[in-house]
């Protein structure tokens, strides 16, 4: 598809009313979703899985402890696959209501095949994680099982203005969330999470920062949205796919200037798009990043409150 169709498309959905439920509807039909089995693997293996192996790099283990999840979506996998691991609770903020608890016992169902990952990365016995998933899967009901699981699920609710005590939280986490974020709410939410942080509290996010359209239309590179002007972008943005364009540094800056240690920065230019570089057209708005930036699809950082932070 034709990425600027999909922006008309979405677009005018986001204009009407039940336009979000019916973009929601398309997804399950034919879109990303429509596969929720694989959706399911995808979620875990190349997402939670990757931000576990980084907290047991960083040291830190979820085990009865408080986290916070930036943008629940329409699954659970995060909370839910903490919740195996061994967390007390997580609070899960979104924007929007895209949850409906009634599937929440099929996508538990599907994480059986995972267990043995789950116990292996978080450093828990197998017969433990399976105890909390049979404890779970008993439940049956899709409200009560997030419940039993300490899965607290706000939306609509705003994860810059939280209301939740100050150092209440160990984690706060996101997934393919930020990026999605306009410019002025992102500090306030990096402010918001280092208030609510503890003292050896982490902040942890994994942000895809290309362009969302090169997903549908493989005609495009995943920067092509750079060569647009913010007025030009204007037209092609949406509300259903909000894209803020920013690089891999902005988010970490403001991380720091909320207050937090970066200590975590992973992130690697594409080698194809650093090759022809010279031929792809930047709007002035970018062209102050290094090319390397610029060239960077994706970025997971990690900060933590600066008296705990290392040198």
């Amino acid at each position: 598809m034709d990425w600027r169709i999909k922006g008309v498309i979405q677009g005018s959905l986001a204009k009407v009313p039940g336009g979000m439920a019916l973009n929601d509807a398309l997804q399950r039909a034919a879109g990303g979703r429509r596969d929720e089995s694989r959706h399911i693997d995808i979620k875990f293996e190349a997402d939670w899985l990757v931000q576990l192996r980084v907290l047991n790099e960083l040291g830190f283990r979820v085990q009865g402890r408080d986290l916070l999840e930036i943008g629940t979506g329409w699954l659970p996998v995060f909370p839910l696959c903490f919740a195996l691991a061994g967390a007390r609770r997580c609070h899960t903020f979104d924007l929007h209501r895209h949850l409906n608890p009634a599937v929440v016992p099929g996508a538990l169902r599907e994480l059986e095949r995972h267990l043995p990952a789950i116990a292996s990365a978080a450093g828990e016995e197998l017969a433990a994680v399976r105890e909390r998933w049979q404890r779970l899967v008993a439940v049956g009901d899709g409200a009560q099982t997030l419940q039993a699981a300490g899965v607290q699920y706000h939306a609509p609710a705003d994860a810059g203005a939280t209301g939740l005590p100050d150092a209440s939280i160990a984690l706060v986490f996101s997934n393919s969330v930020l990026e999605h974020v306009s410019t002025p709410v992102l500090l306030p939410l990096m402010r918001e999470s280092a208030r609510v942080l503890q003292s050896d509290g982490l902040s942890l996010h994994s942000v895809n920062c290309g362009d969302h359209y090169a997903y549908f239309d493989r005609s495009i590179t995943p920067i092509n949205y750079l060569r647009y002007t913010d007025a030009e972008w204007r037209k092609w943005n949406n509300d259903l796919l909000y894209q803020n364009r920013l690089r891999p540094i902005d988010f970490t800056e403001a991380a720091r200037a909320a207050g937090m240690e970066v200590v975590l920065d992973w992130h690697v230019p594409r080698a194809e798009l650093m090759a022809g570089f010279d031929q792809i057209p930047i709007a002035p708005e970018f062209r102050h990043y290094p090319v390397e930036q610029l060239c960077c699809t994706s970025v997971t950082f990690a900060a933590r409150p600066l008296a705990v932070a290392p040198a």
